[in-house]
């Protein structure tokens, strides 16, 4: 849930400072490097797949 809540928080334009305190990391380098995971992309692939499997 902590890394979604990250990554949904970054990916939605958030600055990792505020992502970082909201989490109660002292600094960004756990966030950056452990929690924050780039959903978007992931995302696209799973839908251009499903488009792939369904036809769009």
């Amino acid at each position: 849930m902590r890394h979604s809540f990250v990554s949904l928080l970054s990916d939605s334009g958030v600055p990792i400072e505020d992502i970082s305190r909201l989490v109660g990391h002292r600094n960004t380098v756990v966030t950056e490097t452990v929690y924050r995971k780039q959903i978007r992309p992931v995302l696209m692939q799973g839908a251009e797949a499903m488009d792939g499997i369904f036809g769009s």
